[in-house]
């Protein structure tokens, strides 16, 4: 998809999308960033945190009539790593809060482990025996 597609989109996006917009951006879940109108691929997704590889979709009335895209769209974008959550508009407008909680969740899951520190050479172990 087009840069000037995702623009466009961007431009006028729906209800819902604003509302969760205003609580994704800057950073207001756990310091993380997304996007909105992402191109990845082939396909615009709605909003896309890269740094925990997570995608977050909002489907209108319209996509009762095209699950079978929606599925393969869905396929492709977890062959690519991603995660991704949908939620229907009228859940994102009528009980945000529950939709952010979904969202949180799904972030810390995708959290990476810390990194192990190996030990020293030799084992780690200075208590020799003489």
């Amino acid at each position: 998809m087009s840069t000037e597609h995702a623009r466009a989109l961007r431009k006028n996006m729906t209800d819902a999308e604003k509302c969760l917009w205003r609580q994704l951006n800057r950073g207001q879940i756990d310091n993380l960033r997304f996007r909105r109108q992402e191109p990845i691929g082939n396909f615009i997704v709605d909003f896309v945190c890269f740094e925990r590889t997570l995608i977050v979709e909002l489907d209108g009335g319209q996509h009762a009539d095209q699950t079978a895209y929606d599925e393969r769209r869905t396929r492709w974008l977890e062959s690519q790593g991603f995660c991704v959550l949908r939620f229907w508009n009228n859940a994102v407008l009528q009980n945000t809060s529950g939709v952010l909680e979904v969202i949180r969740d799904a972030l810390e899951k995708r959290r990476c482990p810390p990194t192990l520190t190996l030990p020293h050479k030799g084992g780690g172990n200075n208590n020799r025996m003489h």
